[in-house]
């Protein structure tokens, strides 16, 4: 369930900026008069004035902070009926769809090719049910409290293949759609964490990939005080406009107007990888590809070298 933000700070700052109007308005009104009848009291006169004016100062940002908090309501007001949107077309296709091939397959007798068709569908769209829930939980767990670490050392490449060959099954993409090439690393962090990052990141280049989906998983060191491993999947679609990256990883954020899109999505995924990322104490980026259309998104996390003789052990 999504939290809901608490009201009380709009509302106080309101109340305050009404009192710090009302008090500004007669505070000049009387210093006005005064002044008028006693022009001798210069001393009064300036600290009224300088007091005058930090309030009004105050009461200039107070109305900035408000705009702020308003417009960020409207956008989260925006991104929710998006959401809502999004959940009601991705639960009524698959279930509609259900229905028709249950249906087919109870009022007329089927060839066995098309009864392996029409189950071959309905295990499609349970698939979509599937996942469109597992997002639900997914976030629904993120804004809860962490729970217990129960980070443990992980290999990379162990788990990008997991996540690689879950994909490809999912979409029945052969195996040179999508290439991993780089250095291994070890990872502390819970293994679930990890494969949700990268199986979103994936699921987002096929999804969003050109009609041949090509996807280059690609990992290099990065060397430092802080040794970090860098992951970038790179996706040949149409790319993400600069002006646009940053909104992709809030709650809800998808790019376009709902009703009118062809992918499936509920604008989830992506805040999913942002927070688990940042929970490892890494990073994530976007970027075009050089030359070529396309996306690249970038994940670097704290990591550890292979040892060589770990290294042969595994070989």
């Amino acid at each position: 369930m999504l939290p809901r933000r608490s009201l009380k700070f709009p509302i106080t700052l309101g109340v305050v900026m009404i009192v710090l109007v009302v008090l500004l308005t007669v505070g000049w009104v009387l210093l006005s008069v005064f002044g008028a009848l006693n022009s001798s009291v210069k001393a009064f006169y300036w600290t009224a004035l300088t007091v005058g004016a930090i309030l009004f100062v105050v009461v200039l940002v107070g109305t900035i902070i408000y705009l702020s908090l308003s417009i960020k309501a409207i956008n989260l007001t925006r991104r929710q009926s998006n959401f809502m949107d999004s959940v009601s077309h991705e639960l009524k296709s698959p279930i509609a769809s259900l229905k028709l091939s249950l249906q087919t397959l109870t009022l007329r007798s089927v060839s066995d090719d098309e009864r392996q068709a029409f189950h071959r569908l309905m295990l499609e769209d349970i698939e979509r049910l599937d996942e469109l829930i597992n997002h639900l939980l997914d976030a629904a767990r993120l804004e809860r409290p962490d729970a217990p670490d129960r980070a443990e050392w992980l290999r990379s490449t162990d788990v990008l293949l997991r996540c690689i060959q879950a994909v490809r099954t999912r979409y029945r993409l052969s195996e040179d759609r999508i290439r991993l090439t780089g250095p291994d690393a070890r990872i502390r962090a819970r293994q679930v964490d990890l494969e949700m990052i990268f199986r979103n990141l994936l699921d987002n280049a096929v999804k969003y990939g050109g009609e041949e989906p090509l996807v280059e998983v690609r990992t290099r060191w990065e060397r430092g005080t802080k040794p970090r491993l860098v992951v970038q999947v790179a996706d040949n679609g149409k790319g993400i406009p600069i002006g646009q990256r940053r909104r992709i990883f809030r709650r809800f954020e998808r790019l376009g107007v709902e009703l009118e899109r062809t992918k499936p999505g509920t604008g989830l995924g992506l805040y999913i990888v942002g927070t688990l990322v940042r929970r490892l104490r890494g990073s994530i980026r976007v970027l075009g590809r050089a030359g070529e259309a396309g996306t690249v998104f970038e994940v670097a996390i704290p990591a550890s070298p292979i040892e060589t003789s770990e290294t042969a052990e595994s070989t």
